[in-house]
């Protein structure tokens, strides 16, 4: 089935679209009137880059989603990204679930692992709590239309005093350009529980090929509870990766994002932690790579509002070619949040004169008794290393690159699943070459 859809959407095609997959009527409801947000808001307007001159409108029909009964029966493409012997998994096709699994040890221990559409239907209560909180669909067009219009995705719940000892993985994969791709991925962590998730977002057809990746994802952490969440994403050039993450940390709870953003084509990135909780804590690695003649906006984002808060913000892009680069860091203190401690660090390393790469680091004060720091760079490959390496019989070639991987590794190294750190890497060598 194949329902296409105008952009911005109006209500009843959003609503007809949800009521068709048999959705709740509370859900109905909110598409609804995000579709009617999406008509009367303006797209966000990161730090310096024009979004509205990328083809934002390319969200593509609504695709009924076919089910496989075993991995081997998926795509080339995402099969390679399948760890092997994983109990845990979940794995998503243009707009809808294909394919998942969760061990019966963690289903008795009451974790909650499957796609979001149909935790909307059999964990309804649960979800809605939390659904569009944190990332809210009235803060500008983007997240009015993503609201309206996600599809599959990926819901995750831990329950309180549960510590998933293995990383659970999702393989979010557009293998139709004409196809909505839009997953929302929520996940709740309840108190002093503890999880890892990782996902690979993927391509799989013809670079010429426009299409919109639009996705959103909220992470709730509870009191006492640590999430690491690790994400790869590498859409090819004739996409627009659109992705908003948001995380909201209860007290002496604590995020950790490990971001690879490296996409051929436009990206919009931003990923921001709110935390609202006494001793709360958040540490965020991104890492990026532009090449040819592509426009990255990445932002990297803290909210501190509780006392003795604590957050750290680490990131690395790598610029050649032709392309753009706007790396943004913003710590935000607030009133009454006091011992907090902000800290950021953004470092771009270009391998051309014509690429540019702007790192923006924002700091913003309101409260007195704090620490926030921050350090920015901008440079290109220093030759005396270069020379160094040489002079051990490398050549300039391999030295360059080999001191690229060095400027790349305190990311690549917190990836959480071997086979999917190996995956990065061989994307990182794809990038660099």
């Amino acid at each position: 089935m194949s329902i296409q859809l105008s952009t911005p959407t109006d209500r009843q095609s959003a609503e007809a679209l949800a009521r068709s997959k048999g959705e709740p009527e509370w859900l109905v409801a909110l598409r609804g009137e995000a579709a009617e947000l999406a008509a009367t808001l303006g797209w966000p307007k990161p730090e310096k880059m024009n979004i509205e001159k990328w083809n934002l409108t390319a969200v593509g029909a609504y695709e009924q989603a076919v089910a496989v009964g075993s991995a081997s029966e998926l795509p080339e493409v995402v099969r390679e990204l399948v760890t092997d012997g994983t109990e845990n998994i979940l794995v998503q096709q243009n707009s809808g679930a294909v394919y998942g699994k969760l061990s019966a040890e963690l289903a008795a221990k009451g974790v909650i692992f499957t796609d979001l559409e149909t935790a909307c239907k059999e964990h309804g209560e649960l979800v809605q709590k939390y659904l569009f909180q944190a990332l809210k669909k009235e803060e500008d067009k983007l997240t009015a239309l993503h609201a309206a219009l996600w599809n599959g995705g990926v819901f995750l719940y831990v329950p309180k005093n549960v510590e998933v000892e293995v990383p659970l993985q999702a393989i979010l994969a557009t293998t139709k350009a004409e196809a909505s791709f839009a997953p929302h991925i929520l996940i709740v962590a309840d108190s002093h529980s503890r999880v890892t998730y990782v996902d690979n977002v993927v391509a799989a057809h013809n670079d010429a090929n426009a299409y919109v990746h639009h996705a959103g994802v909220e992470v709730f952490v509870g009191p006492g509870a640590v999430v690491r969440f690790g994400s790869i994403h590498q859409l090819s050039e004739g996409g627009v990766d659109l992705t908003l993450r948001r995380a909201v940390i209860d007290n002496d709870g604590r995020i950790e994002w490990i971001i690879s953003d490296l996409n051929d084509g436009a990206t919009l990135s931003d990923t921001s932690s709110l935390l609202k909780g006494n001793g709360s804590s958040s540490d965020a690695k991104v890492i990026s790579i532009g090449k040819n003649s592509q426009q990255m906006s990445i932002t990297t984002r803290a909210v501190h509002f509780g006392l003795s808060s604590e957050s750290d913000m680490i990131t690395r892009a790598v610029m050649k070619d032709s392309a753009t680069a706007i790396i943004n860091g913003i710590t935000k203190i607030e009133k009454g949040a006091t011992k907090a401690n902000g800290q950021q660090t953004e470092r771009v390393l270009m391998l051309s004169p014509k690429a540019r790469g702007d790192a923006n680091p924002i700091l913003l004060i309101d409260e007195d008794d704090v620490k926030a720091g921050h350090a920015a760079s901008v440079g290109q490959v220093n030759p005396e290393q270069v020379y160094y390496l040489m002079s051990r019989g490398i050549s300039k070639a391999e030295a360059e690159r080999l001191i690229i991987y060095g400027f790349l590794i305190p990311v690549v190294t917190e990836i959480p699943i071997d086979a999917v750190r190996e995956q990065l890497e061989r994307v990182l060598e794809r990038k660099l070459g």
